[in-house]
């Protein structure tokens, strides 16, 4: 299991504007790095990341080679009901985290 941190807010007024952002720690390898033993590390990156409020997905990514270790998201997305937040990392070698947040939402 990976570690992550997560700032969300917990409540929001309807129609507001909230920020999440997200970090994970992972082992990133792109794939392209010679082991000490000479031969090529192979890949282990995260590939894709997704939001998904009640349901709905209100963002998602593509992560490649390129992307640093312990990758650092932030997006945007309107409060509209009281609902989870589900976030989801896959990656490469069947990796998979999810964490979810609550979100109160108040007229």
């Amino acid at each position: 299991m990976a570690r992550t941190l997560i700032n969300a807010p917990t409540s929001a007024r309807r129609g507001e504007v909230i920020e999440i952002r997200a970090t994970i720690g992972h082992p990133m390898e792109t794939g392209f790095r010679p082991g000490e033993d000479g031969k090529i590390v192979p890949r282990n990156i995260i590939q894709t990341f997704s939001c998904r409020y009640n349901g709905e997905l209100v963002f998602s990514a593509e992560l490649f080679s390129a992307v640093s270790a312990n990758p650092y998201i932030a997006f945007h997305t309107v409060a509209t009901d009281s609902g989870t937040l589900v976030l989801n990392w896959e990656g490469d070698n069947g990796f998979t985290q999810t964490e979810s947040i609550n979100l109160s939402v108040t007229a």
